[in-house]
């Protein structure tokens, strides 16, 4: 677990794996989750063996820190910030990936520093907007039925929310050991900032457009939670991008198809990293 400092003065926690020096793969997580969310590839070998590896927690989540819920969060640059400290700590040319609210903010970085410290992009069952009507957030029926609750200040009703959230996360059924980790991770998520995170609202079509790296679009076909037509959406919008579905996944791909997941992800870093 290393330590860097984001913007606005943040200290972000990063997990990494991997060589130092070696190229690096940036794991950009979703909303209310952690790093952790990414231990499966942190443990491959496959992976490993060849590419340095960083999870960061995102600004008010995890062990990160969480700076007030009027402070960042809605700030494309903070973000963009946070991105580009974790870079300078594992090297650029570097690949980006992220899964859910990670999407979003990989287009904040692109809006403040462009793609010319980018190897490649990964986009999983991601969103690349934020906001109502906003075809790049495109929320899927699992998110629509909890926002009501995940939000509330209310212990029971943020985790009943929760609860139910996580059952729909994953087409198939979640170790219990991962479903509770997952809810575990929200809870500590300070409502405010769960609130924050929701309230922004801002179109990426133009900072998609403006893509130069090679950029994979790869989501679950039964995503409840990130609906599919955003991955649509998402590749119609990036020159030369290339969509990979998964077939029987939702909203975790690299947790419910991890051997899959992995060889996408290391036949992908091995051809951009040639």
């Amino acid at each position: 677990m290393h330590q860097v400092t984001g913007g606005t003065g943040v200290r972000l926690a990063v997990r990494t794996a991997g060589p130092p020096g070696a190229p690096a793969v940036v794991l950009l997580h979703g909303w209310a989750q952690s790093g952790a969310a990414f231990s499966a590839q942190l443990a491959d070998p496959r992976l490993t063996s060849k590419y340095r590896l960083a999870a960061p927690d995102l600004r008010g989540h995890g062990y990160s820190d969480v700076p007030d819920p009027g402070s960042g969060y809605s700030d494309p640059e903070a973000w963009a910030s946070d991105v580009a400290a974790v870079l300078d700590l594992v090297g650029t040319p570097a690949i980006l990936v992220g899964w859910s609210y990670g999407g979003a903010v990989i287009t904040d970085y692109l809006r403040a520093f462009g793609d010319q410290d980018l190897a490649g992009i990964v986009f999983a069952s991601a969103a690349v907007e934020v906001g109502r009507g906003r075809p790049g957030a495109g929320p899927g029926t699992a998110m629509r039925s909890v926002v009501p609750y995940v939000n509330l200040e209310d212990l029971d009703a943020a985790t009943r929310g929760f609860t139910e959230f996580v059952r729909g996360m994953a087409e198939g059924h979640l170790p219990g050991e991962l479903s509770q980790r997952i809810v575990g991770d929200a809870l500590r998520v300070p409502w405010q900032v769960r609130r924050a995170m929701f309230r922004r609202d801002f179109d990426s079509s133009g900072v998609l457009q403006q893509i130069t790296v090679p950029t994979l679009v790869a989501h679950g076909e039964l995503d409840a939670v990130v609906d599919p037509s955003v991955a649509h959406y998402t590749v119609g919008k990036i020159p030369g991008a290339r969509l990979r579905w998964f077939p029987k996944t939702g909203h975790m791909p690299f947790a419910e198809r991890t051997e899959e997941f992995d060889e996408m992800l290391l036949e992908f870093a091995d051809q951009v990293m040639e």
